[in-house]
């Protein structure tokens, strides 16, 4: 008989605050698809939990940025590198928070602010289960302000946009679509697919590019240049010039 939780997003909490940590769980269980299944008071005794229950693993962690004895962003490195498949969701207090955009640099699928609603809480769970990123516009620019450094080494460059050029045109616009930010439904719905197949377009593009996650994509596709490139065709084509 098939487990009837068997489906269920299973999501870790990380807080100092036990008052912040029951909030986040009664907005998480209600939803018939969300489950809380365990908890953590820090950095370190979340990642003691893992390490302690390798066979319970949750599938997404609500990560705290400032606690006690191991911070958020530390333990999102730990965590990331021995537990690759963990999906972790920075959550901060502030929009302009430098730490949570280090939790990005670590591995973390984005940020969200602690005053978001149910729905967005709930929204960005289930976002970042099916491979998105929590990365608005906004976002977007601040890690390629914050992440992105002028490169002037031309063999780099190079290599980047050979690895994007190596890919095929579905996989290159997708590519394209994530550096500007768009998720795989927003992304599903300007080519006209279904986001399943986005989201396998995605995970083709960061197997053939050797990337661990979209960050890494606009990353990439800033350094080699490609924005420019974009900006300058989409001027050609409005003016009507080759």
């Amino acid at each position: 008989m098939k487990d009837p939780r068997s489906d269920v997003i299973r999501v870790m909490l990380v807080d100092d605050m036990r008052g912040a940590r029951t909030g986040f769980m009664m907005m998480l269980n209600n939803a018939p698809d969300i489950i809380v299944s365990c908890q953590a008071a820090d950095g370190a005794q979340a990642i003691g939990y893992l390490r302690e229950s390798p066979h319970q693993l949750p599938d997404v962690i609500l990560m705290d940025v400032r606690m006690p004895v191991m911070d958020g962003i530390e333990a999102t490195g730990i965590i990331k590198k021995e537990f690759p498949q963990i999906r972790i969701l920075i959550l901060t207090t502030y929009d302009e928070d430098d730490y949570a955009f280090d939790g990005l640099a670590r591995g973390a699928s984005g940020f969200l602010l602690k005053d978001a609603t149910p729905r967005q809480l709930r929204d960005a769970v289930h976002a970042v289960y099916n491979g998105d990123a929590i990365l608005t516009p906004r976002i977007t620019g601040e890690v390629i302000n914050r992440g992105v450094r002028t490169i002037s080494d031309n063999a780099r460059i190079k290599l980047l946009r050979g690895l994007f050029n190596s890919l095929s045109k579905r996989e290159h616009e997708v590519a394209e679509l994530v550096a500007t930010g768009l998720s795989n439904q927003e992304i599903s719905e300007r080519m006209f697919i279904e986001t399943a197949s986005v989201r396998r377009t995605v995970s083709r593009v960061l197997a053939k590019m050797h990337m661990r996650d979209r960050v890494q994509i606009v990353i990439a596709w800033y350094q080699a240049g490609l924005d420019q490139m974009t900006n300058e065709s989409a001027t050609r084509f409005s003016t009507g010039n080759e």
